[in-house]
């Protein structure tokens, strides 16, 4: 039967899932795989717009059903339920004398929740009355039994609509998981119809449930071409290499598996970047060619002054860091604080490392290079890795012959890398020609097609052009477009990506979005370096932040707005923009809400142009 219906992720994956299932859900999935007709489709541990519950059933004919999983044994510490200061009964446990709040824990908070955002946000055609009975939220402990469960849970189990609704309320336990009654733990299972759900129900659900591409990708290992993998698996005679290729030529797949490689030899590796964002990015990377998780531990991720920072901070100087603050100098993240460390690395306990990759090589300086070479170990590596077709910050043509000669790499050539792997073949088209179009003239790293892939990779390609006054409308009404696409193609409404040129056009598009009950991760606000540190593309909500901070990235649903095209650096910027676009088989979508004029004419390249508003 588990052929026969829908299970995301899918079967054979589930021991590759990055939280993997506890005992008890392995059990209550085998119930519910053996149990159902095939009609019900099965999510674990889905997306939901920033939720996680256990598992969602699906079926298009009967109804929805989202449960919540708890392993605990109610026999190895006393549980008990008390009032907080508001008169509200709260979940709480006692082990060892000491007593601790389990509410942010509590089962039937959970799945009430997540029903009743169902029933709010992501069904929104559910009847309004009488539609709340189409959703199901149970509970299950396979490792206790039922009537203490209930006895422990009966504070929280009243509901607004009555007793004739805890049907949809369901509280099983061990007896009922061993010996797979499906009667008692989801009563509705029994129907073959209701007349309250619908095909067209399903599908608004179902865009929310769908383990979004990135997420699968995660559990695939690397894959490499023979010169990737030759420069992945192998080190110059010096430990100096330099790789540069134009976007989508895997540079950053190489420096991934080389950091895999070295950390599973046990080796220290530093890895840094420039912005903080492409920490996640190259974390997930590593993780799937290491012999084993706990290798991770040999990878420290840092961008280049947080490092410094570090380093300061390591040689006992914190009053040196903070005092070169006092003024507010420009020049402190250019030159000051990078003098500072390479003083600092040199002090006795210094962290030192086996091997320091650098990733987007393009946005450092030659001096910060040369600061970072002080913490390689005698014998170490050293690899930089750069696309100057993406030199946002006019930083790439400091790195001249000369300057790459006293920088540690020996004469000859750098590395190269042409073909691009991410790109579909229309979208490559297009941004070559942004590239000779509008980039300087200097520029010729661009990405090359691969042989033979013109008809395997599908992408729509949409060019809106509006005005400024309407362009944040114009940019979130195509985001809500882009969200008809997702429950099919092996795509998740956490797949769409919104990138920006500024932090303040991305606020106003995400309060937009708000206003829908449409949530997103972003690193927008006062507070952005913070929310960097929390961007990652697993997150289970739409995606948006900065054309700066998406660098090294992609996704196969993507909108870029442009605000701005009347310099080099903001020209850098969208070329950057239109090459995260990551192809697949099944399809590839992107698009350009532009409200800069100078860039209208090229916009009437795309097959799909429209003036917005």
């Amino acid at each position: 039967m588990s052929n026969e219906r829908g299970i995301h992720p899918p079967l054979l994956e589930h021991a590759k899932l990055r939280q993997p299932l506890t005992a008890g859900e392995q059990q209550v999935f085998q119930m519910f795989n053996q149990s159902l007709t095939p009609d019900w489709e099965i999510y674990i541990q889905p997306h939901l717009n920033g939720l996680r519950p256990d598992f969602v059933l699906l079926n298009p004919k009967v109804g929805i059903a989202v449960f919540e999983v708890k392993d605990w044994n109610l026999n190895a510490m006393r549980y008990f339920t008390k009032l907080d200061e508001w008169g509200h009964p709260t979940l709480w446990a006692e082990k060892d004398g000491k007593e601790f709040c389990l509410q942010s824990e509590n089962p039937v908070t959970k799945v009430n929740l997540y029903k009743k955002e169902i029933f709010d946000l992501y069904c929104p055609r559910i009847q309004s009355e009488r539609g709340w009975a189409t959703i199901t939220a149970g509970v299950i402990f396979p490792f206790a039994p039922a009537e203490q469960v209930k006895v422990l849970l009966s504070p929280f189990l009243k509901t607004t609509q009555g007793d004739d609704h805890a049907k949809y309320q369901p509280v099983s336990g061990f007896s009922e998981i061993s010996t797979g009654n499906m009667e008692l733990v989801f009563p509705e299972a029994s129907r073959s119809h209701s007349f309250l759900m619908s095909e067209d129900l399903a599908k608004d659900l179902r865009s929310w449930l769908v383990e979004p591409d990135f997420s699968s990708t995660q559990r695939a290992p690397l894959t490499l071409d023979r010169n990737q993998r030759s420069l992945a698996e192998t080190r110059t005679e010096s430990g100096y290499r330099r790789i540069k290729g134009p976007a989508g030529s895997g540079k950053s797949l190489v420096l991934a598996a080389r950091a895999a490689r070295l950390a599973n030899e046990g080796k220290s590796v530093l890895v840094a970047t420039f912005n903080i964002t492409l920490w996640h990015y190259l974390r997930d990377l590593i993780v799937r060619d290491l012999d084993a998780p706990k290798q991770i531990r040999n990878v420290r991720f840092t961008h280049f002054h947080l490092w410094c920072k570090h380093v300061c901070y390591e040689a006992g100087w914190e009053l040196r860091y903070d005092a070169l603050w006092a003024n507010g100098r420009e020049d402190v993240l250019n030159t000051e604080l990078p003098l500072l460390a390479a003083e600092g690395v040199m002090q006795p306990g210094a962290s030192r490392y086996d091997a320091i990759l650098v990733d987007e090589g393009q946005d450092y300086r030659p001096l910060w290079w040369d600061v970072l070479r002080k913490a390689c170990k005698p014998s170490g590596e050293m690899l930089l890795v750069a696309d100057a077709t993406q030199d946002i910050y006019g930083t790439a043509k400091a790195w001249t012959d000369d300057v790459m000669k006293g920088a540690g790499f020996p004469g000859g050539r750098w590395a190269q890398l042409s073909v691009s792997y991410r790109l579909p073949p229309d979208a490559l088209n297009l941004a070559r020609s942004f590239a000779e179009m509008f980039l300087p003239e200097d520029v010729v790293d661009l990405p090359q097609p691969e042989q033979g892939s013109l008809d395997l990779y599908p992408c729509h390609l949409r060019w809106v052009q509006c005005s400024p006054d309407n362009a944040k409308v114009v940019c979130s009404e195509e985001i809500l477009a882009l969200m008809h696409q997702t429950g099919k193609n092996g795509l998740a409404n956490a797949d769409i990506t919104m990138l920006t040129g500024n932090m303040s056009s991305g606020a106003e598009v995400v309060s937009r979005l708000n206003e829908y009950n449409i949530r997103a991760v972003d690193t927008f606000g006062s507070d952005h370096r913070r929310r960097k540190m929390g961007f990652y593309m697993g997150d289970a909500k739409i995606k948006a932040t900065t054309l700066h901070s998406f660098k090294g990235w992609e996704s196969r649903l993507l909108v870029v707005y442009v605000t701005e095209a009347a310099n080099a650096q903001s020209l850098a910027l969208v070329y950057a923009g239109l090459t995260r676009l990551k192809r697949s088989q099944e399809g590839s979508w992107l698009t350009v809400v532009c409200s800069a004029p100078e860039l209208n004419r090229f916009g009437t390249y795309f097959p799909d142009h429209a003036i917005g508003g």
